[in-house]
Order: C-alpha cells, then sequence, then structure tokens
C-alpha cells in the first residue's frame, strides 16, 4: 500500500531548532552536543591576580536576519531507492536582532526553476537532485542542495542559513514525548486515512473505506497520531493544500508552546529525550551547529512568530495539469521578505496572517 507521507513532520525541525531554546543554550554553554540532567562538578577555583571573564556562548555572536528552510519529504523506507520528495516546506525568516519571525509555507507542486532541468514542480528538485551518479541509493543531503538552490531563485533569499529535513517516523514520537498538543482546529476535516480509534483504514480499489476519525473546529487536545493525521488532510478541504499548509504552520506554533509550558527552555534534563523522539528521521544541514542556532533563538516564543498564508492557483495547458503559481500578493510577501520589508508588507496585506 502507498503510505503518502506527507512531510509534516517537517514541524520536528521547529521543535529541534526553536522548541528546545534554552534548553538546548544550556548544553551548548556546557560545551556538549548532547544536554545531560547533571552538569560536570566544577574544579576548584584557581587564585588568579586578574578577574577572568568567561568566553560567549556558542551562538551568542548570532545577530541575524536569518533564512532558515524547513523540509518535510516523501521517502518510503520500504522502497530501496526510492527518491526523496519534497512535500512539506516552510521556511522561518527571523529579522535581524531575532526578536521578531515570520513562518511561511510554498506549495509542493509550486512551478520553479531548477537549475539544470528547466520549470519543475519545486518538490521534484529535491528527488532529482538526489540522484548519485553511478549509485542507486539517493542521497537525501544531494537533495536538498538543488532544492535549496531552486528556492533561492525563486525567492530572491541568497542564502539558507540552515536547514532541516524529517520524514515521518519521528514526529508523532515527539508529540507524545510533549504529553500531545492543544491546537484550535479552525474547520471540519474528515482523515482519508485513520479510522477514530488511530487504525489505519483499509484500501479498497484505490480508495480508504470504513468509519474515520473527524476533527471538529474548536480547541482539541491531540496525541501524536491524530496531531499528523489531522495536519496531513487535504483532500474533501475547500482550499486543498493551501489549507493543508495553514494546518501544518498551527501544528508548529502548538508544539512550540506546549513545549514552553512544559519547561524545556529552562529544564535541559527534558531536552534530550525529545531530540531522541525524531532519531534518524532528522537531517540537518548547515554552517552553524544546530545547538548554536539554539541558544541564539532562545527568546523566540510563539507570539513573535507571525504565521502566514501565500494564496496561489493551479497553472496548466488547455485540461494538463502542471503546479501551482503564487498570485501576486503571495509573491509580493516573498519579495518583501527577501528585501527585509516583511513587516511592513504584512501592514498592507493584513490578510495573509493566519488566524
Amino acid at each position: 500500500m502507498r503510505n503518502k507521507r506527507v512531510g509534516i513532520a517537517v514541524a520536528g525541525a521547529v521543535a529541534v531548532a526553536l522548541l528546545a531554546g534554552g534548553g538546548i543554550a544550556w548544553a551548548v554553554r556546557s560545551g556538549s552536543d548532547k544536554p545531560t540532567a547533571t552538569p560536570a562538578p566544577a574544579a576548584p577555583p584557581t587564585p588568579s591576580a586578574e578577574p577572568t571573564t568567561p568566553p560567549p556562548s556558542p551562538g551568542a555572536d548570532i545577530d541575524g536576519p536569518l533564512d532558515l528552510l524547513l523540509i518535510g519529504v516523501d521517502t518510503r523506507v520500504s522502497i530501496p531507492g526510492w527518491e526523496p520528495h519534497a512535500d512539506a516546506i516552510m521556511l522561518l525568516h527571523v529579522e535581524r536582532g531575532l526578536e521578531k519571525a515570520y513562518l511561511y509555507s510554498l506549495p509542493r507542486d509550486l512551478r520553479v526553476k531548477v537549475p539544470g532541468h528547466g520549470n519543475r514542480k519545486v518538490t521534484e528538485a529535491m528527488s532529482v537532485g538526489s540522484r548519485v551518479s553511478g549509485s542507486k541509493q539517493p542521497s537525501t543531503e544531494k537533495g536538498y542542495q538543488l532544492l535549496s538552490r531552486s528556492l533561492s531563485g525563486y525567492t530572491g533569499i541568497k542564502q539558507f542559513q540552515a536547514g532541516a529535513i524529517l520524514n515521518f517516523g519521528g514526529l508523532d514520537k515527539l508529540t507524545d514525548e510533549l504529553g500531545g498538543i492543544d491546537l484550535v482546529i479552525d474547520q471540519r476535516v474528515e482523515s482519508r486515512h485513520r479510522k477514530p480509534d488511530g487504525s489505519l483504514r483499509p484500501l479498497r480499489g484505490g480508495d480508504y473505506i470504513g468509519p474515520q476519525a473527524v476533527y471538529q473546529p474548536g480547541r482539541r487536545h491531540l496525541t501524536g497520531w491524530q496531531a499528523i493525521d489531522y495536519a496531513r488532510q487535504r483532500y474533501g478541504l475547500p482550499d486543498g493544500d493551501y489549507d493543508r499548509q495553514r494546518h501544518q504552520r498551527q501544528l508548529v506554533g502548538a508544539l512550540l508552546t506546549k513545549a514552553l509550558g512544559e519547561g524545556f527552555d529552562t529544564d535541559p534534563a527534558k531536552v534530550g529525550p525529545l531530540i531522541e523522539a525524531l532519531g534518524d528521521t532528522f537531517v540537518y544541514v548547515g554552517g552553524r551547529k544546530p545547538l548554536e542556532y539554539a541558544y541564539a533563538l532562545r527568546n523566540l516564543s510563539p507570539d513573535k512568530i507571525t504565521r502566514v498564508s501565500l494564496p496561489g492557483r493551479g497553472v496548466g495547458r488547455g485540461s494538463g495539469y502542471l503546479g501551482e503559481q503564487l498570485t501576486a500578493e503571495g509573491k509580493g510577501f516573498v519579495d518583501a521578505v527577501a528585501d527585509g520589508r516583511a513587516a511592513a508588507y504584512l501592514a498592507k496585506h493584513p490578510k495573509l496572517v493566519d488566524k
């Protein structure tokens, strides 16, 4: 059975870079990449005639602006040599001073220029880029490089300081590690994939059959499988994938809110299990260590992250579907981010801000 891993596990990337926040920053200050519950005993002070100043924490020199690329991939581990597709694409732009940020999504079927491969859906940039000459085993990191180049050309963002790539496997564990999340569901969502008890719906004749989980509007507490299931649905929704993108951003905000509420920003002992829940489902690509960005972004709370919806429409020739393109208003925000005008643009286009 084809298991469509929609890639909403991109939220876990935000968990690594942001949720751990101050807890990971503690580990950075202690000089370890792996947070521990108890710091090593301090050595007895050595008398000195001159006062000493502790060195700055790694990441203390990062002041922004930052552009981070968060990718959820459709990786079918049961199929050897399956090329990864970028099924969820989120960009986090952090303003200079690191006190305000914008989280926005690009459609997986967005038509962009892929260097060396012409105009394609952006999801395909990762798959064609992942191919390794003389090998049947694709490289996710290599695919990321072509994807990021394609996105740089489209957005005008010259450099993404870091990227995080996740597949489906770790997000349910991550959410359950937090004890579930509280989410305000904005519309009725029916699951194609899950029964009300969380078990998989059987596939018959190319479609799923039987009772299905339903997510009703209002404030709800979701477990790991429910959070994933809610955020992966697009069929039956008025705006399809655009509604799904919004739900994915809601999930990111809910994960961050829950982690801070549980004290992950002050208790380093809680951070290790959170990161371990991701296991090998997480790939990090960047010039600086994740812990350095975590320290730099330690004060970036959920209320300082503006979630933005970018409207778009389908494009094609005749009856043939070629992909998606953003409207002039949506592309205008992307251009404004590259020019450092995101706040001013949203002030003139407030409907783009997620409610």
